[in-house]
């Protein structure tokens, strides 16, 4: 079994990173505020104004740690990554796959069902744990609609249609999403999901996690060997990596929205931590980034029982794990996707 391996997040504004024997050293103002050895880490995240050394880009490929660059808000910019791992055999078999309309509408749905159903048992978790204190009704018959949407997955095979169906069953879910905020609600409420930028506290906290998931499923799909811009959901577009959009689908109920909902009805961010600009953004203070940054990877080093390999594992390997059963049918030697869906 893979081993889940720390990701570095720095977010101090003018940190310097650079290389010293086999270890990453984070300098700020010419002094050692942090020294990590190289072969704990799955990677590096740098947010904002943080230089890294020509040095240390190489070492880290030589290692195969990624190396991201966002804004200082989250907005992913580059990425140094190594050589390509993997089969290019691979490669070309997804290539190929993607091109055939009924190979992506397989893939696509199997995708679909694990997002829903995972979007279904987030709504099914809240209703258990504080039936008392939402609209338990109304989340009910989100429920029942979203059960409505896993069928309709289930019969289709047009990817138009499925993304038809992505669409009102997004709707539905975030529709009651505002429910679940059962804490500080004067100060966290959700109408709509909207981006670029976020204009509330809550949708500036789902953007910026799953900014986070995106880095951590493209690197696990650069790990096995399979390009995260050509993807079967997503189709091709200049920038975009459609692949990655593809998988991290599943995971946005299970691991994003359950983080930001646990931050806000746990009181470990409020009204304080958000500061909104004249055109109306809504961005975290560094405080609240560094909480989330946290929060979010002790939440990956939580251990779940995986539904198909039958295994316990971290939450953090399972993008891994998604990726290499996704290499494995695109390999043929699994009759379909098999996505993660939360019990």
């Amino acid at each position: 079994m893979r081993k889940h391996l720390n990701t570095l997040f720095v977010t101090t504004q003018g940190a310097y990173l650079s290389k010293e024997g086999e270890t990453v050293v984070v300098r700020v103002d010419g002094e050692t505020r942090l020294q990590v050895p190289v072969h704990t880490l799955g990677g590096i995240v740098c947010f904002g104004n943080v230089g890294v050394s020509p040095f240390l880009m190489g070492f880290c490929s030589e290692r195969d740690v990624g190396i991201s660059f966002l804004s200082e808000h989250g907005r992913f910019l580059a990425k140094v990554q190594g050589a390509v791992s993997g089969n290019v055999l691979l490669r070309r078999e997804q290539y190929r796959k993607a091109d055939h309309k009924e190979f992506s509408a397989s893939i696509a749905r199997s995708i679909l069902a694990g997002k829903i159903a995972n979007s279904r048992t987030v709504l099914q978790r809240a209703l258990r744990d504080h039936s008392d204190k939402i609209a338990a009704e109304e989340v009910r018959r989100a429920v029942q609609r979203l059960n409505n949407c896993l069928d309709a997955v289930d019969r289709s095979d047009d990817l138009d249609a499925l993304r038809g169906i992505e669409g009102d069953a997004a709707r539905i879910y975030f529709n009651v999403f505002d429910h679940l905020i059962v804490a500080q609600k004067d100060s966290f409420t959700f109408q709509e999901r909207n981006r670029r930028p976020p204009l509330d506290n809550v949708n500036c906290l789902l953007s910026f996690i799953y900014t986070l998931v995106m880095h951590d499923v493209r690197s696990a799909l650069e790990t096995v060997g399979i390009d995260p811009a050509v993807g079967f959901l997503h189709r091709d577009r200049p920038g975009r990596p459609g692949c990655a959009l593809d998988l991290m689908e599943e995971f946005r109920p299970f691991i994003a929205d359950r983080l930001a909902l646990s931050l806000i009805n746990l009181r470990k961010v409020d009204e304080a931590d958000f500061r909104r600009s004249e055109a109306g953004a809504v961005t975290m203070s560094d405080d609240a980034r560094k909480t989330l940054l946290v929060a979010y990877q002790e939440r990956k080093r939580e251990e779940i029982l995986h539904p198909f390999i039958g295994e316990k594992m971290t939450i953090g390997i399972l993008f891994f794990m998604q990726s290499l059963l996704l290499a494995r049918h695109l390999r043929g030697e699994l009759d379909g996707y098999p996505p993660f869906i939360w019990k």
